[in-house]
């Protein structure tokens, strides 16, 4: 873990007149370092820590020992009912004793996210990869804040074992918002740190720096853990992108870190999620790999038209086909082509066709963005001219 030295000043934000305990702890820490003597948490830091762990497991504004760490105020509104903000207080300053035990620096680290920390502790090889997403997608599918906190009891250790820090003041944040509708933003946040590619070390046959391939590229059928992953993209369909656990390490998306931190909803993220979740119900019950590079929507609608032809279905079946892929063409916006591309998908799964998913991702990313005005006219004639040659070839 990074030293002190080198974390910045902790100082109160807009609005807030006094620091959080964890953040006093670190300034506590840098001020006996500052005057030359040997780096320790004071008296009353100590004392307080060892209060917050003797409470673990006990109710918020039960035990009178740690009131005096706690920075929310304690509000009473008549309803008998603690704030969120409290609450998720008293669990933020529970796991933070539970941290800084026996540490030998500071465990509250400014910018650190649970994601990124997981994401360290995965390259610490402390535990296995698997293992570390266990742990991360246990706590992210916790069904509230109560299980939420015993998961992340067990985590925080783990995390000391291996010096690795948290940033307390942005997990108040996100207990907070975990029971109060906000959760798929928290959700999104951890899965990008998680998954943030930085630089990818160069493996057998690559160039270092170079981007990590899409699952649909480099999906194995022969993997025994096939089946599994195409269920976990499958069970993102329908469902916002970035927040469903078990998708997080197939994704590829880059993204600015300010983003990543904050859980933004990009149109990259969109597009990837969108076509992982088609991909995984286009290659069930196939051995063959399904993403076929060049075989744009209309050159798969084509063959799909002249399939049905060969199979006596006739003229009717090739023309119900043009008139279902011409309104996927018309489709205003990328959540309905991506509506149309649902229903279209299981077809091509049937009749055993491919479909290029890198030429899908671009265009579900550029079908309506502002910048590219004339993305969804150029995607519309080519698909158009790929579908004619297709079905006449």
């Amino acid at each position: 873990m990074t030293t002190t030295d080198n974390t910045p000043d902790v100082r109160p934000v807009a609005g807030r007149t006094r620091l959080f305990f964890w953040e006093e702890a670190v300034q506590d820490w840098r001020s006996a370092r500052k005057d030359g003597r040997r780096p320790q948490f004071s008296e009353y830091v100590a004392r307080s820590l060892r209060a917050l762990r003797e409470g673990v497991g006990r109710e918020a504004a039960t035990d009178p020992s740690t009131r005096s760490v706690h920075r929310v105020p304690l509000q009473d509104d008549g309803s008998g009912r603690l704030s969120d903000r409290y609450v998720a207080e008293h669990h933020a300053l529970i796991l933070f004793g539970l941290h800084q035990h026996a540490a030998s620096e500071p465990v509250h680290r400014p910018g650190v996210g649970l994601g990124t920390a997981c994401l360290l502790l995965r390259r610490s090889e402390a535990l296995s990869e698997a293992a570390v997403e266990r742990r991360l997608i246990a706590a992210a599918t916790a069904q509230d804040l109560h299980e939420l906190v015993q998961h992340l009891q067990r985590l925080v250790p783990l995390l000391r074992q291996a010096d690795i820090g948290l940033d307390y003041t942005r997990l108040l944040r996100e207990l907070t918002a975990w029971d109060a509708g906000d959760r798929n933003r928290v959700l999104r946040s951890w899965g990008m740190q998680y998954t943030d590619p930085g630089t990818p070390a160069p493996t057998d046959g690559e160039v270092a720096g170079q981007e990590r391939a899409p699952y649909w590229a480099t999906f194995d059928s022969g993997s025994p853990d096939a089946a599994a992953e195409l269920a976990a993209l499958r069970s993102g369909i329908g469902r916002e992108p970035g927040t469903v656990a078990a998708m997080w390490p197939f994704y590829r998306t880059r993204m600015a870190s300010e983003w990543r931190d904050k859980g933004s909803l990009t149109r990259d993220l969109a597009a990837e999620h969108i076509v992982l979740t088609l991909f995984a119900r286009h290659q069930q019950t196939h051995a063959r790999r399904m993403h076929v590079a060049g075989d744009s929507p209309g050159t798969a609608a084509g063959r799909l038209a002249r399939k049905a032809a060969a199979d006596s279905e006739g003229k009717a079946a090739t023309a119900a086909l043009e008139r279902r892929f011409g309104t996927l063409l018309t489709s205003a916006d990328a959540d309905e082509l991506a509506m149309h591309l649902r229903s279209f998908v299981p077809l091509l799964n049937r009749a055993g066709i491919g479909l290029d998913y890198d030429l899908l991702r671009t265009a579900l990313r550029t079908w309506d963005d502002p910048r590219r005005p004339d993305a969804a006219a150029d995607f519309r004639q080519r698909w158009d001219r790929d579908f004619h040659i297709a079905v006449s070839s």
